[in-house]
């Protein structure tokens, strides 16, 4: 291959490129892009084109800055896994009695909270057998009756962990249950 002085080369066998400064028979001096001037063989050396480091690809940007963002070590992202227990939703019971009778006709206050009561334990028993984690038991403010009974309720079972559920979902009106699942069956 002939050369002629200022064409683009590259070596074959190593990472060296640069441009033409000397030919001189079959030997060809270069000056390489660290400015070192090097003389090689010519059926060592390859030519560049020069637009090829003008492609498409490129265009509108610099080679220094290709080169350096490459170069420069950048953190992966590690996705952040969240805990089962946080992915899974709670099963959420209303024990409003309007959720659990269609009318209240002829029933006294103490025959509603007995029936809450029933469907809260119904419920819990479900969510224990099935291997349910998580149980919101949305109980209003009201006067507080039905939250009490719930507590006492729920102080009886082994096993299990009751709090305040979620404020920012059930305000001061629901009880989260927390079952835990390592208990012989």
């Amino acid at each position: 291959m002939k050369f002629k002085i200022n064409d683009r080369v590259s070596v074959l066998d190593d990472d060296l490129s640069g441009r033409v400064i000397e030919v001189s028979g079959p030997t060809v001096t270069i000056e390489t892009t660290a400015g070192f001037e090097l003389s090689f063989d010519a059926s060592e050396l390859v030519k560049i084109k020069d637009n090829l480091l003008n492609t498409s690809s490129f265009s509108g940007q610099s080679l220094q800055k290709i080169l350096s963002e490459k170069s420069s070590k950048k953190r992966a992202e590690i996705p952040k896994k969240k805990t089962k227990a946080r992915q899974t939703p709670p099963m959420e019971v209303d024990l409003h009695i309007h959720q659990l009778l269609s009318s209240t006709k002829g029933m006294q206050n103490h025959d509603m909270l007995n029936l809450q009561l029933d469907t809260a334990k119904r419920r819990l028993d479900f969510a224990i057998s099935k291997r349910i984690q998580r149980v919101v038991f949305i109980h209003g403010v009201g006067e507080g009756v039905l939250k009490l009974e719930l507590e006492y309720l729920l102080k009886r079972y082994e096993g299990i962990d009751f709090y305040p559920a979620d404020y920012q979902k059930y305000g001061h009106g629901a009880t989260e249950v927390y079952i835990f699942q390592n208990r012989p069956s």
